[in-house]
This record gives structure tokens, sequence and C-alpha cells, in this order.
């Protein structure tokens, strides 16, 4: 039997008990940080597969070694996330979310029972491979600074230092049994946006009396949107979005202040920054020039993700050969934001899509929604197929 068989055939033999894990994640969790019970859940599972060099990292976060014949040879790291969303969760399934307001909506359940499968698949052909991997279940993904960033904070990448990290993540826009990759620039900064327009309230039939801040802010977002329009230039990719506008008056009544919140992204740094000084320029100068003043926090996310070249290409000619070329799908930019990028400005790395879709059992719905759920027909793929690109990244000569 060959060394892929080998793993597609634990895989399988596993995928059982990883559609349970992932379940039991799924039915209890809990939100950016406070993962301790996940965390626990974790640990049992990797002792229980006879994995015994486990440190705690960042409070929440595991890093787990398994050695295979010469450990010295080479080290990989492979990385899951473990933190749920504050959503409510609308499915009706035995696994519902027992915590209201709490919901695995982005997949952190599967990427964590998908690296618990290649734990344990890993253990078992440790004689089979050359090498260290470092397995890296991370809290705070969800949450600025980034639970990625701690945990480097915490030494998770040293001792051993990894010649080169994985990570993975469900992609609701892919099929079920494919995977996607893409070289280079991949995923966007994120930046968080905190204003408070401040002027003078009171009744909305005197407003000769009044600095209206409510109308001062509807200034300030459509001025903004220039930075981008007119600011960046067309071949830099940049977001500007507002989620949150909060006016606390009535029909008659005009607030004292107006508080707004939204994000921006971009897959420049050098512009980045700039972008910054332009929004925090524009907001004052219009709010001042209107009899008000504005309060402009910017808070930096994480940097934008950019997988390794050469690392990719090769991890991407190990999936064709474990799931076959028509398996295996090309990626464009996108937008969102990951805390895998800290990992990625740190040593070279690779950010590849699981795909979770599944028409015909209606699986169609996008992370960070309340309907959001895989076909878990992943899982199997997900475990065997990091479980292969990590052998065969640690038997490269590169």
């Amino acid at each position: 039997m060959t060394l892929k068989e080998k793993i597609k055939a634990l895989a399988a033999l596993f995928s059982q008990d990883l559609i349970h894990h992932r379940r039991h994640i799924h039915a209890y969790p809990e939100l950016s940080f406070e993962e301790h019970e996940t965390s626990a859940y974790v640990e049992n599972l990797l002792r229980s597969y006879g994995i015994e060099k486990i440190e705690k990292k960042a409070n929440t976060g595991l890093v787990a070694l398994i050695e295979g014949v010469n450990p010295a040879q080479k080290t990989l790291a492979l990385r899951a996330d473990i933190d749920a969303l504050p959503i409510f969760e609308s499915n009706e399934t035995s696994y519902k979310s027992t915590k209201p307001g709490i919901m695995h909506a982005c997949g952190h359940d599967v990427h964590t029972a998908s690296l618990l499968g290649v734990a344990r698949i890993l253990q078992e052909l440790k004689e089979d491979f050359s090498g260290t991997v470092k397995l890296i279940f991370q809290p705070g993904e969800e949450k600025i600074p980034g639970g990625a960033s701690l945990m480097i904070r915490d030494g998770a990448l040293e001792n051993p230092t990894p010649n080169a990290i994985i990570g993975q993540h469900v992609m609701p826009l892919i099929d079920v049994g494919k995977v996607g990759f893409r070289k280079g620039m991949y995923m966007a900064s994120a930046d968080e946006l905190y204003l408070t327009v401040k002027g003078k309230g009171g009744h909305g039939a005197m407003p000769e009396n009044l600095v209206d801040p409510v109308l001062i802010a509807s200034h300030i977002i459509v001025a903004l949107q220039q930075v981008i329009s007119r600011n960046a230039s067309p071949k830099i990719p940049s977001v500007l979005s507002f989620g949150r506008i909060e006016a606390l008056g009535a029909t008659n009544i005009i607030p004292n202040e107006v508080k707004i919140e939204g994000t921006f992204r971009t897959l420049d740094e050098e512009w980045r920054a700039k972008a910054h000084t332009h929004m925090v320029k524009i907001a004052t100068g219009i709010a001042e020039g209107m009899g008000g003043s504005v309060d402009f926090e910017v808070r930096k996310g994480y940097p934008f993700l950019k997988n390794a070249d050469e690392l990719t290409e090769r991890l991407r000619q190990f999936a064709v050969d474990y799931l076959g070329a028509d398996k295996v799908e090309d990626l464009d930019i996108w937008m969102a934001a990951e805390d895998f990028s800290y990992y990625t400005q740190a040593l070279e790395g690779c950010f590849y899509r699981l795909g979770t879709r599944n028409e015909s059992k209606g699986i169609t719905s996008g992370v960070h929604t309340p309907n959001f759920d895989i076909d878990e027909d992943a899982l199997e793929v997900g475990a065997g197929l990091m479980a292969y690109l990590a052998i065969q990244e640690l038997s490269s000569n590169i």
C-alpha cells in the first residue's frame, strides 16, 4: 500500500470520529479568547492519540509536536483556529449551538476537527516520514489583535522554528471534494474605523440653534468614499465600508452625537498608512467646517496575507496528486482578512480553501451567516489532504 493509499484509508476510517468532534465543537462554541472548553477537548483528544509534547500558548491556544523518524531534519507547522462568532444560529440540527448568540459560523469547528484528524493520521504514520509536524490550535482569529499574533508572541513558532506553515479554511463557494489555491497576494489587511461625530442637539424644528451631527456624519460617509475612488491607485484593491450608524435621536430630536463604525481593507501596506491619514483629515475638515468635531479612531487590524509562490505551487501539485486535477481550483483575490497573515509575515506560508458546498443538500450559505453549515464529507477530504501535504512537503528537498 502506498503512502497516499494509507492516508486515504486512515482518513476514511476516522471520518465518523471527525464528524462527531466537529458536531461537539459546533454545539459548544466559545467566543474569541474564551475557548477554555474547546482547548481542553482538543488537548484530551491529542493525548488520547499518544501525542505528549503539548504546550499552552496565548492562554487557550495549544501547540503540539509529532516527530517523525528524523525530527531535526525539517519542521512544518499546521494551523487551525478554534473560536466562534457572536451570531444566533438559525439552523435546526442535532448539533445546533447550545449557547444562544454564539455560533461556529466561519467553519472553525471544521478546521479544528480536520486538524485533529491530521494529528491522528500523522501519529499513526510517524514511522513513515522524517521531520517534525507542529500542530497549532489557535484562539481568537475573529477578534483584533488576532490570536495568531499572540501565539507568535508566546513562542508558537520557536523550539523548533518551522520552515513553513500551512492553513486550511472552509469555502462555501467551492463544492465539497474540491480545494482552491492561489500564489502570491491573496487576502486583504483589515482595519476597524470608529468615528464619533459631535455637534449640538435639540428640537428638530429649530435647526438654526443646532449643530446637526447627523448631517455632518452623512457628509463624512459620502466624502470618505473618495479615498477609494480618487486617492487609491486603481491597481491596488481597496474597500471602505460602513456597517453601523447610531444616532439616538427621534423624528423631531437631533442628538448631540452620532457614532459610525466601518472597515478599511487593502493589499498594499504603504497605501494603507496613507489612507488612514487621508480619512482622518477629510472627516476632521468636514466636521469642523460644519461647526462640529469628530473623534476618529483607526484600530489597525491584520496585515495582508501573501502565499509563498514556490511553496504554494508545490502544495497545489501535491493536492492534484491526492485529489485529481479536476478537484483543484485556482482562487481569485479575496478582500476578507485572516490573522493567518501574521504567520506569513514571519515565515513562508500557504493558506488554501476547502470546499464545503453541496447544492443538492441545500448547503450554500456563506460564512458569518446564521444558517451557515457544511457538507461533512469535507472533513475526510480536509484531514486526508492536509496530512498528505504535510508529509510530502517534509519530504521535499527545499
